[in-house]
């Protein structure tokens, strides 16, 4: 009877949750949340809006660029700076333009998530001390006459006073700031040893990084926000979207009752039932105004009206499959806040996701780009196609196409690996022949990637230049050669963010008999 209890008290917890996690709850948070950040974007209008992949990229439908910082590398006593993660051109992007902001969210019942309390500050510092040492030793090399010394004065990289300390939240102990900054010369050396173009970012980066933090609970007294290049630094302003609530708000407007969910951009897999960040603010004002009875199936309907569009155009998406809910039950009145009718109104957004381009790498004439990009490229010769499913392409000869099946290490922790001696050979073969090659998945920022290195590793030297093999017979690939080879391909592929599983089956691939 006991456990009989338990169990009813179980599902009853869950019905409620998926009663308050609803399609129209999420995607109305998201709304709500989504005017706040446009508030804090126009305070400083200058300064790029950042989302941090993936929850970030739901709160505004006009950013100008992504990265990819993650809560587990700031997790207490996990704290890590990954070369994998480099986020390098965030950095560029901010030197280039006096700061950025990134936006992001948590679910916690947290002010801000980890990625923004501690992964970030983390980088900043890394990068800062990376920077500072690099003009100290340039100051070092440069002639008694000064001229080195008097340019780099002129742009503001010669101050003795740039900042390399470590800039935290209140709300970190100074246990834990301790514990991370005794790993800082470490994760310092790892970046120099990555093959990062430091000297880049010293060009362009007048002052150091530092983080600021804005979330809905921050007092801003409007009349006295500061100009971004008023500051002694380059600010990173980390926004975290959502309400910091850790209990359900219930909120009425005068056309419908919803429930709010903090953070609801993330996990979007279980809630979004096909629907993109792109398609929704294509979409915001049919499908807030639905109200929560018809919100599923006006999504359902975006969802196949976009997949035939595709289709029609060869871009052959898969039907997407979703579980039916049950929403919630709220009278169906007829009128639309004017707020959102004024703020959607403007928007204009492209029906389709997928154009995310083709990267080259420097002059090696391999490309990365997703597999919906690769069915409509024109301008190369040959494309290694590691998606699940096949594509129509257009190439002169039946053998520039290979089609290769990979899973994510999740579904099977040896599908790269099986798969990667028939992709170094086809790559082998089609660039000694001087042919251009796309190697393509289906995002084209993991497996892809891993594909990628593997075959840069193989017949490619430190240059970028192909050499069908020979460096590679003369090297001992370690870990950290395969980190600077994942920066160089970073380097072009901003999107680029390889697993963990799938980097250690290309490790493991390297360093066997089955890459002779």
């Amino acid at each position: 009877m006991e456990n009989e209890a338990k169990l009813s008290i179980y599902r009853a917890t869950r019905a409620i949750k998926r009663k308050d996690n609803t399609l129209y709850n999420a995607l109305r948070s998201i709304y709500e949340d989504s005017i706040f950040v446009g508030e804090i974007s126009q305070l400083w209008p200058q300064v790029p809006l950042v989302a941090n992949l993936r929850c970030g990229l739901w709160y505004s439908p006009n950013f100008q660029s992504t990265c990819y910082f993650k809560s587990t590398d700031g997790h207490t006593n996990n704290w890590s700076f990954n070369t994998s993660r480099l986020n390098f051109h965030i950095a560029l992007l901010a030197g280039q333009k006096g700061g950025c902001i990134i936006v992001d969210s948590t679910r916690r019942g947290k002010r801000f998530p980890d990625s923004m309390s501690k992964t970030i500050p983390i980088w900043t510092c890394v990068l800062n001390r990376s920077v500072f040492n690099y003009l100290n030793k340039s100051r070092n090399e440069s002639n008694d006459d000064g001229s080195l010394l008097e340019r780099d004065s002129d742009a503001g990289q010669n101050s003795v006073d740039w900042d390399c300390s470590l800039h935290l939240p209140l709300w970190v102990s100074g246990t834990e700031k301790a514990a991370i900054e005794d790993r800082l010369e470490g994760w310092t050396k790892d970046l120099n040893a990555s093959g990062a173009d430091i000297a880049a970012l010293a060009s362009c980066l007048k002052k150091p990084l530092r983080p600021l933090w804005i979330s809905q609970k921050t007092v801003i007294w409007i009349n006295e926000v500061p100009d971004h290049d008023s500051w002694d630094f380059t600010p990173i302003i980390l926004v975290s979207a959502s309400s910091s609530t850790g209990v359900t708000q219930h909120r009425t407007t005068s056309e419908f009752s919803w429930n709010y969910i903090p953070g609801a951009g993330d996990d979007e897999e279980s809630w979004a039932r096909g629907l993109s960040p792109n398609l929704f603010w294509n979409h915001a004002y049919d499908l807030i105004s639905s109200g929560p009875d018809l919100c599923n199936q006006k999504v359902a309907d975006i969802v196949e009206k976009d997949r035939v569009y595709r289709a029609q155009r060869g871009q052959n998406t898969p039907q997407i499959t979703a579980k039916t809910t049950i929403s919630g039950t709220s009278p169906n009145l007829p009128c639309l806040d004017p707020l959102l009718c004024s703020d959607i109104s403007n928007l204009n957004i492209s029906s389709s996701d997928g154009e995310c381009g083709i990267f080259w790498l420097g002059s090696t004439n391999v490309a990365l780009g997703s597999s919906q990009v690769a069915e409509n490229a024109s301008n190369v010769d040959c494309i290694l196609n590691c998606d699940q499913r096949s594509i129509s392409v257009c190439l002169s000869e039946a053998e520039a196409y290979l089609h290769l099946p990979i899973v994510n290490s999740k579904l099977d922790r040896f599908s790269l690996f099986n798969n990667l001696s028939s992709a170094v050979s086809f790559a082998k073969l089609n660039v000694t022949k001087g042919r251009t090659l796309l190697i393509c998945c289906y995002d084209g920022e993991d497996i892809s990637v891993c594909v990628c290195l593997a075959i840069l590793i193989l017949l490619f030297d430190d240059e970028g230049s192909f050499d069908g093999g020979k460096s590679f017979s003369e090297t001992c690939i370690t870990k950290c050669e395969m980190r600077r080879r994942l920066v160089y391909i970073c380097r072009f592929a901003i999107k680029a963010r390889p697993s963990r599983g799938n980097l250690k089956q290309v490790f493991s691939f390297l360093n066997t008999g089955r890459a002779a």
